[in-house]
């Protein structure tokens, strides 16, 4: 006797929440959510009214009615974690490559830097054989003039476990990718001055190495990985310089407006190049040290990893932009 004085009568209870129920079909039918977490909370909402029907009027109709529209609700929010999951394929078969076209001045403006920044730092090592110290420091020069001598001019990528070694390079690989990103919040210039340091830097190493007769078999062993690696820093270098450009050339945009956009558009792009970067790091920690693999098996992997990079940011994003855009 007591608890049916205290449950509350199925009337008051609809009177209560009728006008919320309402505002919630009509949200569902027009999907206008404040934010998919307001969709989720109106979820908890409309199952804990569902629960109390349930409890006090089993087989009223109000109880139906909070069944259908608890359904409906449950059927959106699997839906949009679908579309979650597919947004994730999408992004790297659409969104990116689609950005990278957009952007594909920046993409050809970063690979002229760092070309010809390498050619700089070849010119300057040939011309100034102190040159290679300055850009990569003794302790470098000397480690690898060291491992030379024992015959493991790149020994340097045997220091470590392959394991220990792939994490390293995986979490400096990502920094560098970023770090090429965020100079371009000091606008497009820093971005290019990020590039020619790596471009000179890569110059220098690699003269060092025909200086010292051993160009061969250590190009070979660092285009291993060097092929991804070398290939995206140029990409987020790209993205950096897009960044930097919004806020150098806002256009008919305020300068706010333009950065915001254009630095949606190069995180798209440098996020696009992290799992490139960690196969990079993979190939430097667990392939790059096995310098007795045959000549033959180290190409083809040079090769493969160039068809690709040519394939996912050349080729494939002008032929979506051309054929594969439904947009």
């Amino acid at each position: 006797m007591f608890n049916n004085l205290f449950d509350m009568r199925e009337s008051v209870f609809i009177k209560q929440n009728i006008s919320k129920w309402r505002d919630y079909e009509y949200m569902i039918s027009r999907d206008q959510y404040e934010s998919p977490s307001h969709k989720a909370d109106v979820y908890v909402d409309v199952s804990s009214d569902l629960a109390f029907a349930q409890s006090h009027y089993p087989n009223a109709e109000i109880t139906s009615y909070l069944n259908d529209l608890t359904v409906k609700l449950h059927n959106e929010l699997y839906k949009e974690k679908h579309e979650n999951w597919r947004r994730i394929i999408t992004f790297w078969t659409r969104e990116m490559p689609l950005t990278i076209w957009t952007e594909r001045k920046y993409l050809l403006i970063s690979f002229v830097i760092f070309i010809v920044s390498t050619a700089i730092g070849v010119f300057s090592s040939l011309h100034d054989e102190k040159f290679p110290r300055l850009i990569m420091g003794d302790h470098y020069i000397e480690m690898t003039l060291d491992n030379i001598e024992k015959g493991k001019p790149m020994d340097v990528y045997a220091s470590d476990s392959d394991m220990n070694s792939f994490m390293a390079i995986m979490f400096n690989n990502v920094r560098v990718a970023f770090l090429a990103f965020i100079f371009g919040i000091f606008t497009s210039i820093a971005a290019g001055y990020f590039l020619f340091s790596n471009g000179v830097m890569l110059g220098a190493f690699f003269t060092f190495l025909y200086q010292q007769g051993v160009l061969g078999v250590s190009w070979m062993s660092v285009m291993l990985h060097g092929t991804l690696e070398l290939s995206v820093i140029v990409v987020a270098g790209a993205a950096g310089i897009a960044f930097g450009n919004g806020w150098l050339f806002p256009g008919t945009y305020s300068r706010m407006t333009s950065l915001k956009r254009s630095a949606k558009r190069g995180l798209k792009i440098v996020v696009g190049t992290v799992p490139i970067f960690i196969v990079a790091a993979f190939i430097e920690g667990f392939f790059t040290r096995h310098f007795e693999w045959p000549a033959s098996v180290k190409l083809s992997l040079i090769i493969a990893s160039a068809i690709f990079i040519v394939f996912y940011y050349i080729v494939y994003p002008y032929w979506l932009s051309h054929h594969g855009s439904k947009e």
